[in-house]
């Protein structure tokens, strides 16, 4: 190995150093926004952060004060008017055309147009969700051209939304791209520069003054975060959550003990803080929102889970599948679980047909309701009186009462089991301290269009 003498390296090490200048502060009327790279710009496909929080300034969101009904069941929708980013009005009928098109979470059989200013929905079933569904990302109005061609790779890559700004050119994947504000309104940026990069160097530009703010903290900056943001960094729990399916067809798992067992095995914490990153909490509960009452399901319990199992009679092999995103998660699970039980538990990739074992998914869903769907697909579970439970929960008058019932579906959810609830996901921001109205709001995230300077 040639080793160069002390006096060349140091003139070498000095070198880059002198020739590459020191990142400009933002301009006084540019918001800069760090966040990774999304994984669509289309609003029916956004499953990450940094999707959302492109679509929060391009896209004016409905209120849920826009959608009213006498029964639960016929809706009308009075959404906001105005123009896309290529001209075009927006219409009910841009409503109405985006939601037959995206819109099946909604469980409609008529979706119309009656005016140029109203959309009626008819149900299947009476719901009161329908306000806070409205709200998702997946019901932003889409303009005639591309519900037209259906070229959603090109869309992806320059979406023309309603909102307070347009993308000046189109998205460069791995750079990012330049917002315009449609109408100039005091204080707010006149351009929003979004940078894709990695979470670790755009929280330390946020701290050193060189970005405005980071849409992603990685789990190695959480502790340092409320220190060097100190009332200027916010969490909001995302649409997202990973429970671990069990096979209710399989014989071996029939017992409630064996899925408890398997439940009380797994150390969430454990993943929060490992595989996933600290981007997830363990979980509480089986549904969204706020749980008073204990989940002992979700607790940690290595000792009674192989009693559970021993009581339940199951030994032996078995295999824990994932699909496409869960396999680190999924393998850290399989590894505490084959700890707690003692008996082999091997992570394989999903296949299609009958699976042998439990299967770990991640359920993108921000209302009860969405969630109780998802994991009835996904178990086939239809316990006594279980369909009537959810059925007044959904159709309850108010929000409130609507609550108060889905605590009761979920209090059957975790007594039968047919999932086991993981983890939650949470999102996080840091900005700089020249930002005012920096707001977050559950399962959205930062709202790019409220931010001030």
């Amino acid at each position: 190995m040639r080793v160069l003498p002390l006096a060349l390296a140091a003139v070498l090490a000095v070198v880059p150093a002198a020739c590459t200048p020191e990142a400009e502060p933002p301009s006084p009327d540019v918001l800069t926004v760090g966040l990774p790279e999304p994984g669509s710009l289309v609003p029916g496909e956004l499953r990450d952060q940094a999707g959302r929080t492109v679509a929060s300034a391009l896209w004016t969101p409905i209120p849920p004060s826009a959608a009213t009904s006498p029964d639960l069941l016929t809706w009308t929708v009075r959404p906001p008017a105005g123009r896309f980013h290529d001209g075009t009005p927006v219409t009910a009928k841009s409503y109405a055309d985006t939601w037959r098109l995206t819109g099946g979470s909604l469980g409609a059989k008529e979706i119309t147009a009656v005016d140029d200013t109203t959309v009626r929905i008819v149900l299947e079933q009476p719901s009161g969700e329908v306000p806070a569904k409205l709200t998702a990302p997946a019901f932003l109005p889409l303009p005639g051209s591309v519900l037209v061609s259906r070229d959603w790779a090109g869309f992806s890559r320059n979406p023309i939304g309603n909102g307070p700004y347009r993308l000046a050119s189109p998205w460069e994947p791995g750079r990012g791209a330049k917002l315009v504000r449609v109408t100039d309104e005091p204080g707010k940026p006149k351009e929003i520069d979004l940078r894709v990069g990695d979470p670790g160097a755009q929280y330390d530009e946020v701290k050193a003054g060189q970005l405005d703010l980071a849409v992603e903290v990685p789990g190695a900056r959480h502790e340092a975060m409320h220190a060097d943001f100190a009332d200027r960094h916010a969490l909001w729990p995302l649409p997202s959550a990973g429970f671990l399916v069990f096979p209710l067809g399989d014989r071996r798992f029939e017992d409630a003990a064996v899925r408890f067992a398997f439940a009380m095995a797994a150390d969430r914490a454990a993943l929060a803080k490992g595989p996933l990153g600290d981007q997830a909490d363990a979980a509480r509960g089986a549904l969204p929102g706020e749980r008073s009452g204990t989940c002992r399901p979700c607790s940690h319990d290595p000792a009674a889970a192989k009693a559970l199992a021993s009581q339940g009679g199951f030994s032996g092999e078995t295999s824990l599948y994932f699909g496409p995103g869960e396999e680190a998660w999924a393998r850290a699970l399989a590894e505490q679980l084959q700890g707690a039980l003692g008996f082999p538990v091997v992570a394989k990739p999903r296949h299609e047909g009958n699976l042998d074992g439990p299967l770990a998914i991640t359920v993108q869903a921000a209302t009860p309701g969405e969630t109780v769907a998802a994991l009835t697909a996904a178990t086939g579970y239809a316990g006594a009186g279980f369909g009537d439970l959810v059925a007044a929960a959904s159709s309850a008058p108010d929000e409130e009462e609507r609550a108060q019932r889905y605590r009761l579906v979920e209090n059957q959810l975790l007594r039968d089991l047919p999932a086991a609830p993981i983890w939650t996901g949470h999102g996080h921001a840091v900005w700089s301290p020249r930002l005012r109205n920096v707001v977050s709001a559950p399962f959205h995230g930062i709202g790019l269009a409220d931010v001030s300077l």
